[in-house]
């Protein structure tokens, strides 16, 4: 009998989301009645404003959203999204250039594909999302990673950009606020890296989803509004789930030039038609109704913030640079490594990811999901009670 082909190796390479395998690891531990405390998921802990809610049954009601509609988008969605990039990011689009994607995820994987050529080398400042490097190699991509530490506030350089370009250099992940860190470039940081791509023809993947949680007053500065040449060679990602509570309606977007929104078009067309049109219906409210709950969301993540800062600033061996956006922060542990806790040494963030669920019944992701090793993420986007019992959980472990 002739053995079987083997399953696909470019699949068999890719590995499962860290984060998600974290964050589901906790929730199997509280469902066998362990006070776990997860930081693991980036996911805001509130409901989906009710305003939102409310347009989703609303819509339930048309006969016309039980049909297929277009494959990249509702065209009033479309228009609205064009709207808030216009708002947002500075710059002025057509809903031509608009695609909806199933969430942020799809639109990352859609980007890569429209423009990575097989061997293309794609640069990947470090730390980044899990999802980027995965998604570059399903474009049959070279991610090359550039890290930046906590002592530059894990913000890439020009210069470290440009040591690591090459001919075969075709695109620059940039994202600000970042997942995992939390930082946000400052409009100048921001407008040299966009000068120096568009100088050398690179195109650039812009997540924005986090553009409207941003605290201190700081605002992130788009990268095609820093630089407006570059609009012809950038795709802007972005979504509702994290500014409207709304992770799991899996409603995104891509935005850029023509020729590329078009190829992704085709792919999404044969990938997964359109968005559900019940959450579309949901986003379209959410980008057009009264912003006042959003606001009061970021306003609660900033005052967690706060204290999650200030209370992992309290464990000797850790450095905390304080983010400016995001619901992240990505505390340096280098200071707890090479050393014995509890009768266990540890000599690296997983190992130390993994001691802390184990002895604190605490979730955290370890840095080697996102880059080097030395580092843990932790998302403040839960309750207030549980966020400072989590934190002082780790003081007790490591005083």
């Amino acid at each position: 009998m002739t053995e079987r082909a083997p399953v696909s190796r470019k699949l068999s390479s890719i590995a499962e989301s860290a984060t998600l395998k974290v964050d589901a690891k906790a929730k199997a531990l509280k469902s066998e009645g362990k006070p776990v405390i997860s930081y693991a998921a980036g996911e805001p802990d509130f409901a989906t404003p009710q305003f939102i809610v409310d347009a989703a049954a609303e819509a339930l009601r048309d006969p016309a959203n039980f049909r297929y509609t277009p494959a990249a988008g509702l065209p009033v969605l479309r228009e609205a999204i064009a709207a808030k990039t216009l708002r947002d990011s500075g710059l002025e689009v057509s809903p031509s250039q608009v695609i909806v994607t199933n969430g942020g995820k799809q639109a990352v994987y859609q980007a890569f594909q429209a423009v990575v050529n097989p061997g293309d080398e794609v640069l990947l400042p470090a730390p980044y999302w899990t999802t980027y490097p995965e998604a570059i190699a399903l474009a049959d991509g070279v991610p090359v990673e550039v890290f930046a530490g906590a002592d530059q506030d894990y913000k890439v350089t020009v210069e470290q950009l440009e040591a690591a370009r090459t001919d075969r250099t075709t695109a620059l992940v940039f994202v600000s606020p970042s997942n995992p860190t939390g930082s946000v470039y400052t409009p100048e940081e921001t407008a040299a890296i966009g000068q120096w791509a568009l100088e050398h023809g690179i195109w650039v993947i812009s997540d924005d989803i986090y553009q409207n949680l941003v605290y201190e007053g700081v605002r992130a500065v788009s990268i095609v509004e820093a630089v407006p040449g570059l609009a012809g060679q950038t795709i802007l990602v972005n979504g509702v789930a994290k500014t409207y509570a709304m992770t799991g309606w899996r409603v995104g977007w891509m935005v850029g030039p023509a020729d590329a929104i078009k190829v992704a078009g085709n792919l999404q067309s044969h990938l997964s038609s359109n968005v559900n049109n019940i959450a579309q219906r949901a986003a379209l409210a959410a980008l057009t109704g009264p912003q006042t709950e959003a606001e009061e969301m970021r306003q609660a993540f900033d005052r967690r913030r706060q204290v999650i800062v200030a209370e992992l600033a309290k464990i000797p061996g850790v450095t905390v640079p304080v983010p400016l956006g995001a619901f992240y922060v990505y505390p340096d542990v280098r200071g707890l490594l090479g050393r014995e806790w509890r009768g266990t040494r540890i000599e690296t963030s997983l190992e130390l990811a993994d001691f802390i669920l184990d002895e604190a019944e605490v979730a955290v992701v370890p840095g080697e999901a996102f880059g080097p090793s030395g580092y843990l993420r932790l998302s403040y986007a839960l309750g207030d009670d549980q966020l400072l019992e989590g934190v002082q959980r780790l003081q007790r472990l490591f005083a």
